[in-house]
């Protein structure tokens, strides 16, 4: 997916930001470090059960999620799936304030 094509999608999942056509990504902010890692915990089981495996770096506090789809180097509709699943475990209670 390219141009035009990314809009509608991109739309439905607003704090993601698409990367020169050829990602998306988002940071996810988290009062601590092991709060952080049972998120991370979440995402794998997730990218496990969909077999559509993100890049996640881990740090105190924060996740950042990568996601495109490695066959074709690029972006599919089943990454901006994955990523509005993977917005739904974010729970509101668990953001930093």
């Amino acid at each position: 997916m390219k141009g035009a094509e990314l809009a509608p999608l991109a739309s439905q999942i607003p704090d993601w930001n698409v990367v020169n056509e050829h990602h998306i990504s988002r940071r996810f902010s988290f009062p601590d470090f092991r709060t952080a890692l049972a998120f991370t915990d979440q995402v794998g089981a997730l990218a496990e059960e969909q077999g559509h495996h993100p890049d996640i770096f881990l740090a105190w506090g924060k996740v950042e999620i990568t996601i495109w789809t490695h066959k074709i180097d690029g972006l599919t509709e089943s990454d901006f799936i994955l990523a509005a699943k993977i917005d739904r475990l974010y729970q509101p209670a668990a953001k930093a304030t």
